[in-house]
């Protein structure tokens, strides 16, 4: 891939409290794998050097709302998600609560996505951008390539490589710039997404 920033962007996904921060109510599923790959610290990196370098960055954060909890069937994963409150918000049309929640993004992060420039798509629900504008985003701006990162390898991540690369859009994803759960009884998610 000729990786350039009239064509090129970063697609962070999920880069909030509750699953890179050691007070997320996720960190003792992931907080291993977080560590081993230096997550937090090479998400920062990749921050730094697209502004650096004026490459345009997306985040896709995943967000749920009181009426998400009124599903009438969920996945075992999507189930566990909605039971710890994961990247609850009080709103879709609110953000009471929402400064330093699980939701919200990781402090380190705040200068590079809520710069003005960041484009901050709309929530995924489940684990891909089918539920969310970003390739509507994407091809707004004449992006065909995106170097992806974020939470969690075998879940969001592999579900945006998916439904991108299905788009058309080349896509690298950065292996040491996402982490994803260790669950006793469903094993290493990491070893299964990347």
């Amino acid at each position: 891939m000729h990786i350039n920033k009239n064509d090129t962007a970063i697609v962070v996904i999920d880069p909030q409290n509750d699953v890179l921060s050691e007070k997320g109510v996720s960190w003792d599923l992931v907080g291993e794998s977080v560590k081993d790959n230096n997550t937090v610290e090479n998400i920062e990196r990749i921050f730094k050097a697209a502004k650096q370098n004026e490459f345009e960055v997306f985040i896709s954060p995943h967000y749920y709302y009181p009426t998400d909890h009124n599903w009438k069937f969920a996945g075992n994963l999507e189930q566990m998600m909605l039971e710890v409150k994961e990247f609850d918000r009080r709103g879709a049309l609110s953000l009471d609560g929402f400064l330093g929640s699980g939701a919200d993004w990781l402090d380190r992060y705040k200068p590079f996505i809520e710069d003005g420039k960041t484009i901050v798509a709309s929530p995924h629900k489940v684990y891909g951008p089918q539920t969310n504008d970003l390739v509507l985003q994407l091809r707004k701006r004449n992006i065909s390539k995106v170097i992806l990162l974020g939470m969690l390898a075998n879940l969001c991540v592999e579900a945006h490589l998916r439904e991108l690369l299905e788009q058309g859009f080349e896509v690298l994803v950065v292996k040491d710039a996402t982490a994803a759960p260790r669950h006793p009884k469903l094993g290493d998610g990491y070893k299964v997404g990347c």
